[in-house]
């Protein structure tokens, strides 16, 4: 359960010396409360009147103990807070910083999963483990010191006990959690699989396997539930050998002391005090194990989360390169990518000088979305050289160039604020003139219509539903308003619009690549009659390229590209 990078957290330290503190005086509110009990019972037994000092004595340890408990945990819930949400934010950051490359390596599902439900079970596994840990090694230990002075038999048979309770649990322990481990596995693997599921599912449906693919999702959930139930057994086993263990040692101690009383070799006082400390001596290692394995996640989670924020960084270009002109010029030679299960770019070599718009074609998985990445600097090549105005590097992860780059994807991403603050996000400054200028140019006024508060409103998740086209002209009209960034890279902005969307789309969206360099990739044919110069995608392989008039004389891949599109023979 304990992971040793745990204790390497900012104020881990500083919050453990606290706690460490508590369980001191909770160690001596335990005793002195079985210490008062003790007393009040034995004064009943021996005909006395009811000891009210003892039993307020009692009262005292038993309120004090309830609000050191309190204490603890506001501080835990607190320091757990604020370390998760640090490490939320470091992995955002180190997931921006390694961009689609950490994605793709890990799985979209994987990364969400993590993001999300990952960073709560770390902070209940913060909570559990220095609550535990810091009890179960001070209390047990100052409660034998006083069982030492009460009856020094008793304490040997608990100093005897805890050894082999702990040898049970370390045992059982293991178990469930190799177990766990392997089901933190599983469970990434089901979150990659329904995001992937989710993602394809228009394909599905056109293809006509969208039920037949639903079946192999309900196995996989299966599979998962009964992976699951294996572990919990495995956990209730533990869990049912920890409780007989210390209940038949608290019962054996409790046997010795019942033969010590009938002897006489022991009083009624020291035994009674004994027998209430007892369970208090295995309390916290039982509570230790009863949440090993409710943070058995947490410490997966934990454990993948601290490996992904120290994943090495790729190392970053150190050119300095000025914003695109007319007369600058990019030169691929011989550029390769791998990913870790294969090939996804062959080697491939092009030329481009000025501004020019550049359309990349193919069918799915030819590699357009790779070398788009490439060409943004997303993906660092594995192979290849790059010179860029003049200056040769090995990437065009260079933070100058990706600061030109207005990069529309097939799914824009729509905060959860104003529709002013969404245009304008990318150029802040921006006046309301200028705003509803640029909803114009897209299209966007009747979407403005209709919005309760106009540009007030708040669209996202969760707010107004928009449509692909709607979110698409938003990307746009943010482009539109930014007029100092002279590279747009489109990746399939149109994939998943209808035909009369698109074209409307279309109008708009050809005067905003005038004087820029422009990436487009796309499978929609009708395209690249606007554009100046082809790539010519298949399998990861550049087949051909050229201009548009160039690829026709050709008569190649391209041609035979185009009538299979059609749909002709």
């Amino acid at each position: 359960m304990i992971d040793p990078e745990l204790f390497q957290l900012a104020g881990a330290k500083s919050v453990s010396k606290r706690l460490a503190g508590l369980d001191v005086l909770q160690a001596f509110l335990i005793i002195g409360q079985a210490l008062a009990l003790s007393a009040v019972v034995t004064h009943l037994w021996a005909g006395h009147p009811l000891n009210w000092p003892m039993l307020v004595a009692f009262a005292a340890c038993f309120t004090g103990r309830q609000l050191l408990a309190w204490l603890s945990d506001r501080w835990l819930d607190n320091y757990a807070g604020k370390t998760a949400q640090n490490l939320r934010q470091a992995l955002l950051e180190k997931l921006f910083k390694l961009g689609p490359a950490l994605v793709q390596k890990q799985g979209t599902g994987s990364m969400i999963t993590m993001v999300l439900d990952g960073i709560s079970e770390v902070r209940e596994y913060i909570k559990l483990t220095f609550s535990k840990v810091m009890t179960m090694m001070i209390v047990p230990l100052l409660v034998l010191i006083a069982t030492c002075f009460l009856d020094l038999r008793s304490a040997v048979i608990l100093l005897i006990m805890y050894p082999l309770i702990v040898m049970f649990m370390i045992i059982l322990g293991k178990a469930a959690q190799a177990r766990a481990e392997k089901q933190f596995g599983n469970f990434q693997k089901l979150s990659n699989n329904f995001i992937d599921s989710l993602r394809g599912i228009d394909t599905l449906k056109y293809l006509g396997l969208s039920k037949r693919y639903s079946k192999s999702i309900f196995t996989s959930s299966e599979t998962f539930r009964e992976r699951t139930m294996r572990v919990l057994k495995v956990a209730m086993l533990s869990t049912f050998a920890l409780d007989f263990f210390t209940t038949l040692s608290i019962a054996v101690i409790a046997v010795y002391l019942g033969f010590g009383l009938i002897n006489g070799k022991i009083t009624l006082f020291p035994a009674l005090a004994v027998l209430i400390l007892a369970p208090e001596y295995f309390l916290p290692i039982r509570n230790f194990a009863g949440d090993f394995h409710a943070a058995l996640n947490g410490k997966n989670a934990f454990k993948r989360i601290h490996h992904l924020i120290n994943e090495p960084a790729v190392p970053v270009a150190d050119v300095e390169v000025h914003e695109w002109q007319p007369d600058d010029q990019l030169q691929l030679t011989n550029l390769q990518f791998k990913y870790p299960n294969g090939v996804a770019i062959k080697p491939l070599s092009l030329r481009i000088k000025g501004n020019q718009k550049i359309g990349i074609i193919g069918m799915s998985g030819a590699g357009k979305t790779t070398l788009i990445n490439l060409l943004s600097g997303f993906l660092t090549p594995t192979a290849g050289k790059v010179r860029i105005q003049g200056r040769s590097t090995t990437t065009l992860d260079i933070p100058a160039w990706r600061r030109q780059l207005l990069y529309i994807p097939q799914n824009p991403y729509v905060f959860t604020a104003t529709l002013r603050e969404n245009i304008a996000f990318y150029t802040p400054d921006v006046n309301d003139d200028q705003v509803l200028k640029a909803i114009h140019v897209v299209g966007l006024d009747d979407l403005l219509k209709d919005l309760p508060e106009g540009l007030d409103t708040v669209i996202g998740s969760g707010r107004r539903v928009l449509s692909g086209g709607q979110a698409q002209r938003i990307a746009l009209a943010r482009a539109f308003l930014d007029q100092q960034r002279r590279v747009m890279i489109f990746d399939e902005p149109t994939a998943h619009l209808d035909i009369e969307t698109e074209m409307d789309l279309k109008e708009r969206m050809l005067p905003l690549m005038d004087h820029r360099l422009v990436f487009f990739a796309t499978h929609r044919l009708h395209w690249m009659k606007q554009m100046d110069y082809i790539l010519v995608m298949n399998h990861g392989e550049l087949v051909e390229q050229g201009t548009f008039a160039e690829l026709q004389k050709k008569n190649g891949y391209f041609m035979r590209l185009m009538k299979k599109m059609r749909g002709e023979n």
